[in-house]
């Protein structure tokens, strides 16, 4: 009966402060599995965790030489993640800086004319099996990748798209970025994802999709050349076995996502002019 007195009045004791304060430390751990899952980093942490367990424990039992060299080892240790992790620290704090986009909204393409010419291409691109690699820029900048390819800037139409990835073209080999209803570049290197979730059977088109999506928020469409199977790879994840008509619906859902939204802007322009 004591025990369970003793629990009221601990309870009693908690402020309103208290539980925010643990609610925010709950979401950032949280939120920082999430970010380091299926990295080199996320065993790391595993393995920080277990020491710090250990730690503890030493402490507890009063271990004195174990907690020291615990704490020696803890204290060499978390140098040596910034500098070995470095690459999965930035790309961490690159998608919490492009998290505002959940408040900001994102519109890539306004016009469901470009939709429909990007889907007829890379249809058309999948009937012959030709490779193709697209990337849909969204609210983070690709300006560096853009520079490792060469600049179009041209209306997206499915011709160009085809004629783009035609085998043995000066333009094939590389990616093409799109982003307000232009082809801005073809022929850009992306970086390979490191991700041992990736099936074997995949090549390097679809690692270089996962990559830029893992460092970015694009949308990025692939063509398989040896199946002729399209997969939209975004945030890491890979969805496969796409045709024209279910591509067009999830280019429509992830794109044209403040439609109201922009059809608002769009009214508000014709009334000043």
């Amino acid at each position: 009966m004591n025990y369970f007195t003793d629990f009221i009045n601990s309870l009693a004791l908690i402020r309103v402060t208290d539980i925010i304060d643990i609610a925010i430390i709950s979401f950032a751990i949280y939120k920082l599995f999430s970010l380091l899952r299926n990295t080199r980093a996320e065993q790391v942490l595993y393995g920080l965790i277990i020491v710090l367990v250990f730690a503890s424990i030493a402490d507890i039992l009063s271990l004195n030489t174990v907690s020291w060299v615990m704490n020696q080892f803890l204290t060499v240790a978390l140098v040596f993640i910034i500098v070995v992790f470095q690459p999965e620290l930035r790309s961490a704090l690159e998608r919490i800086g492009r998290g505002r986009s959940i408040f900001t909204g994102e519109r890539v393409l306004k016009s469901e004319n470009t939709i429909d010419e990007l889907t007829r291409a890379m249809s058309s691109l999948a009937r012959q099996k030709i490779g193709a690699l697209v990337v849909l820029e969204r609210e983070v900048g690709l300006n560096d990748i853009v520079e490792s390819g060469t600049r179009l800037d041209a209306d997206v139409s499915s011709e160009l798209l085809i004629n783009i990835f035609i085998p043995n073209t000066p333009l094939h080999d590389g990616a093409v970025i799109i982003n307000n209803e232009k082809i801005i570049a073809a022929a850009c290197y992306l970086p390979l994802s490191n991700s041992n979730l990736i099936s074997k059977e995949l090549g390097t088109r679809h690692r270089a999709a996962v990559g830029i999506s893992e460092k970015s928020d694009a949308i990025v469409i692939v063509v398989s050349e040896e199946t002729g199977n399209i997969s939209v790879v975004e945030n890491g994840r890979i969805d496969r076995y796409f045709d024209e008509d279910s591509l067009k619906q999830r280019l429509q859902n992830d794109l044209v996502l403040v439609k109201e939204e922009a059809h608002k802007e769009d009214k508000k322009e014709e009334d000043d002019e």
